[in-house]
């Protein structure tokens, strides 16, 4: 059983992508190919395939086996239009290949100011030390970015929603006035997926994918990926061999069979985090829900728009108090642990202070936020928890 030509579901996808016969040999399955050194039949052989394209052809361990080629063929199918994806030791070093493979010292990044913090220290640290310049923008900016772009720029960086605001993104807007431009896009679309949304489709030219979350969804695994457009592929693909990069065929083999339950997965992510918003939406000590599926939400007209689904992760706002009522109800919660990442199958809940980490855009809140990861948990044994929760707040607040 292969890839099928017909269209079909999103589950349907996930289950035969990247199973091509050549790498399952009938296996269900592809196996874990680990190797570093490749053996030649001669001399004449190795300076034979030295000419020739390593692309899904054994060469040497870091260019890839059939196990890494069947992540990467499965993700590039998820994303109609594209042309090929290449696969990271976590969704921080995709970032990294992707803005690399794009700008050059003297270049110019829009950035938009709801970034994930790695990518705002790699902005500030890495890409400054490299001559490249940031300026970041408002992430309701939409059609509006046209009036940013200068002779120097060469990158549009967007992450929608963002992961600590949940701003949506205008991503078509943006997209056009860059194409305009000639200026190369760029997505951090971790949140919503292709499944949710099919970045290379809406004509961004890099999306980008901390597999991590997700893709594994089990959280046992750093891995990222980039699936390209038509005519960025080559350039990627260059860069992130310059730069040494190789994911672990069995770190890809446990994203491979990740990516197999992720519709399902995503779905139940969906349904128990929206049962879980809409509750605290009715809470006295909460002042506002900031999930993309939520009125309240900026950026919901473009998410209802846009997008095909939500996922599991969303912040709220707290009605007053302080960051020690806020680690009381934290430190309170059972189910929900406290630790950083999310998109596994356990519910997890952090402080979130987007405030810190913003150039241009100022976020007056009423109180303190809290950022949920809903698992695979029963809601309603969840929604017991955050009460509790919300009690120890509010006797904290007093």
């Amino acid at each position: 059983m292969s890839d099928t030509n017909k269209p079909v579901g999103d589950a349907t996808k996930v289950v035969l992508a990247g199973r091509r016969p050549e790498w399952t040999q009938g296996i269900v399955s592809p196996p874990v190919w680990r190797a570093s050194t490749i053996l030649y039949d001669s001399v004449g052989h190795l300076r034979e395939s030295a000419t020739k394209d390593t692309h899904h052809r054994l060469f040497y361990g870091r260019k890839g086996t059939p196990t890494q080629w069947s992540l990467a063929d499965a993700l590039t199918s998820l994303e109609p239009g594209a042309e090929g994806t290449f696969l990271y030791c976590s969704g921080v070093a995709a970032i990294a290949a992707a803005l690399l493979s794009v700008l050059s010292p003297g270049d110019e990044l829009l950035l938009v100011d709801s970034a994930y913090d790695p990518t705002r220290g790699m902005a500030g640290g890495l890409l400054k030390r490299f001559g490249i310049t940031t300026r970041y923008y408002d992430p309701m900016i939409g059609a509006g970015i046209a009036d940013l772009i200068g002779d120097k720029t060469r990158a549009i960086f967007m992450e929608s929603p963002g992961s600590l605001s949940f701003e949506v993104q205008d991503v078509p807007a943006i997209v056009a006035a860059a194409k305009a431009r000639g200026v190369t896009t760029l997505l951090d679309n971790t949140w919503a997926t292709p499944l949710f949304f099919p970045a290379i489709e809406r004509g961004v030219d890099l999306t980008i994918l901390a597999g991590t979350k997700y893709v594994v969804g089990h959280s046992d695994v750093m891995l990222g990926s980039v699936t390209a457009a038509p005519g960025h592929f080559k350039k990627l693909r260059e860069t992130s061999f310059q730069l040494g990069q190789v994911a672990s065929p069995d770190d890809c083999w446990l994203g491979s069979r990740g990516l197999r339950t992720m519709a399902v997965r995503l779905a139940q992510h969906q349904s128990s985090a929206l049962t879980i918003a809409k509750w605290l939406q009715g809470r006295p000590e909460v002042a506002q829900v900031l999930h993309p599926a939520l009125p309240d939400c900026p950026g919901h007209d473009l998410f209802v728009r846009d997008f095909k689904g939500s996922s599991g992760l969303f912040s709220f706002v707290l009605n007053g108090g302080d960051e020690a009522s806020r680690a009381a109800l934290i430190d309170t919660l059972q189910l929900f642990g406290i630790g950083y990442s999310w998109g596994g199958f356990e519910s997890l809940a952090i402080p979130a202070d987007p405030q810190r980490y913003r150039s241009v855009t100022k976020r007056d809140a009423a109180g303190p936020m809290v950022r949920l990861q809903i698992g695979l948990e029963d809601p309603a044994d969840l929604i017991a928890d955050l009460e509790a929760g919300l009690d120890a707040f509010r006797q904290a607040r007093g």
